[in-house]
């Protein structure tokens, strides 16, 4: 019985075929077999050959149209290469399928060997990059690993608060301030070693306020809004000069050193930092400690209560005089108003002319407004409003005609909501509806500015000026 499969296929020989009648597979294999039987001796006979287990079962892929057959044969073979070419040569010998004519071509004998060669020679080279690659590290890695455990190993405690901090913190004229121990240890790998700290602290600890008041700090923020909370606690407390931000929605902890690198690079100054959120930021020439900043707010608040009581105490006054003049007016003789030498008029006189002096004075004082701010105009105020041509940022003057403080226009609105005592406000900017409100508010008497825009409320006793307009009421 001739066996079906080989074991192991050597060689696949592929012929083509073409029959000028319509036959079947069983037609083409016996015309195969009959005639190539004792064609080339026993020892290449295609049955002793398949009983032997040498070739395959031979394969027949036929197709039909009109009265002629054609398709494809496939023989498998395990001979070496020239006898294998030999039994190709005597299947192409075949030329009658029954009574028809058949005309046996080879298209080729293939190496089926070769495909599987192929597959191991990958296979092989998968195993060696692997073994390079990952099981055994070169010289510069295992150079690199050492190198960064005794970067981490480097990690100290700072301060009375013992923070997570390099070894330069304390030496390098720059520090750049993180948000936990891992940030600190990553940062290590990499090779910068001036970083430290802030911990889980609520407020910043005082180690960390007293080397930002000594050194050029970078706060060096997380990708989320941890980091933004972390920038608002110590902007307002610590002397911050620079900010730099890991990629969004990234951690320091998790940055590579190119990604490092070039967030540290991209750092921008503290005032012109833009996240989204509303910072609360320092003036550099006016910042205070927070005892300073407390007592300055006890001392606002005391002035106002002074002023409140003063309104009291005028409103009782008035009050007590209505109060005299109806029970004079009710019970008192005519006779005994003379005997006593006070008239009705006499009794009212020195409260009314009280009265009447201080709207005097109050009127007099606002007429007096007009030439001081017409001589400020052409001074310190005008003067002022040139040399901050160009800046986009604005000042604060007192009565006197000086400099309170100044910032960018961004911060205007807050800091004159926070700041008593304004006179007046100069800017590299357009004046608006929004300011001149809250300056009438606040008291403020001028407001000096580029351009102004269209005021759908009027109010006279602010002084608005622009370069392009001059003085408007």
């Amino acid at each position: 019985m001739a066996k079906t499969y080989l074991d192991i296929v050597k060689y696949m020989v592929e012929a083509k075929f073409s029959i000028t009648g319509m036959v079947d597979k069983p037609d083409i294999i016996g015309a195969v077999f009959g005639q190539t039987e004792g064609l080339l001796g026993d020892e290449l006979d295609l049955r002793e050959l398949q009983k032997s287990g040498k070739i395959g079962r031979i394969e027949i892929d036929i197709q039909q149209q009109g009265n002629k057959s054609f398709g494809r044969l496939y023989l498998p073979a395990s001979l070496d290469r020239i006898e294998t070419c030999i039994l190709a040569a005597a299947v192409e010998s075949v030329d009658r399928v029954g009574p028809y004519e058949a005309i046996f071509s080879i298209e080729k004998v293939e190496d089926t060997r070769s495909e599987k060669r192929k597959k191991i020679l990958n296979r092989a080279k998968e195993l060696v990059r692997r073994l390079l690659t990952t099981e055994i590290p070169d010289s510069k890695e295992l150079s690199e690993m050492v190198q960064s455990e005794v970067r981490t190993s480097e990690i100290t405690a700072f301060g009375p608060e013992h923070l997570p901090a390099g070894p330069e913190v304390g030496k390098s004229p720059e520090v750049i301030i993180v948000e936990g121990r891992a940030d600190v240890l990553n940062l290590l790998r990499n090779g910068i070693s001036n970083s430290i700290a802030v911990g889980g602290a609520s407020a910043p600890p005082k180690s960390i306020i007293g080397l930002c008041r000594e050194k050029e700090v970078t706060v060096f923020l997380d990708g989320d809004r941890g980091g933004d909370l972390i920038l608002r606690s110590l902007a307002n407390v610590a002397d911050i000069d620079f900010v730099a931000r890991a990629p969004d929605g990234k951690e320091v902890e998790d940055l590579t050193r190119k990604e490092i690198i070039k967030s540290i690079r991209s750092k921008i100054p503290l005032d012109q930092y833009h996240n989204g959120m509303k910072l609360r930021m320092p003036d550099p020439q006016s910042r205070q400690e927070p005892r300073e900043q407390a007592q300055l707010q006890r001392q606002e608040r005391a002035a106002a209560e002074n002023e409140a009581r003063e309104k009291e105490d005028i409103i009782g006054e008035i009050e007590q005089y209505f109060e005299k003049s109806v029970s004079q007016k009710d019970g008192v003789p005519e006779a005994e108003k003379k005997e006593q030498g006070r008239s009705e008029g006499e009794d009212e006189g020195p409260l009314l002319q009280k009265i009447e002096t201080e709207q005097l004075t109050k009127e007099a004082s606002t007429q007096q407004v007009k030439p001081a701010l017409e001589s400020m105009v052409f001074t310190q105020l005008a003067s002022g409003l040139d040399e901050l041509s160009g800046t986009l940022r604005s000042r604060l003057y007192d009565s006197t005609g000086n400099v309170m403080r100044e910032m960018p226009i961004r911060d205007l609105l807050q800091t004159v909501q926070e700041t008593g005592g304004i006179f007046a406000i100069v800017l590299d900017g357009v004046i608006t509806q929004r300011l001149v409100e809250l300056s009438v508010q606040k008291g403020i008497k001028a407001i000096y500015g580029l351009r102004a825009n269209p005021m759908p409320r009027k109010h006279s006793g602010i002084v608005l000026y622009t370069k392009e307009q001059g003085t408007q009421k």
